[in-house]
């Protein structure tokens, strides 16, 4: 007679199957964290790039209009637009005040 194979099924308990179950999950959404805080973290080093850029060249900007506001406050450029209004320097009407 030929003797059938009995196999025996062993029956995993509720506590066994939430680990498994909590395995595979974390098997799966392991990689897919990874993946997207990386991909999370290239977007903002790119937009902190983006606003460097965009800080030097304000900064270069403002050091220009500096410059600019310089060059037409001197002295020279004052009188220059004086006379040009037809407005003339008289030392004698310049008083000056102490306190």
């Amino acid at each position: 007679m030929a003797t059938r194979k009995v196999k025996k099924r062993v029956k995993m308990s509720k506590f066994e199957r939430l680990i498994y179950t909590f395995a595979v999950v974390l098997a799966v959404s392991a990689p897919l964290t990874i993946v997207f805080s990386k991909a999370t973290l290239a977007k903002i080093n790119f937009e902190v790039e983006k606003t460097k850029k965009e800080i030097s060249t304000q900064t270069k900007t403002n050091e220009s209009l500096s410059m600019k506001i310089n060059e037409l406050a001197s002295l020279d450029k004052i009188e220059e637009v004086a006379k040009e209004q037809g407005l003339s320097y008289n030392n004698d009407n310049i008083k000056n005040i102490d306190e």
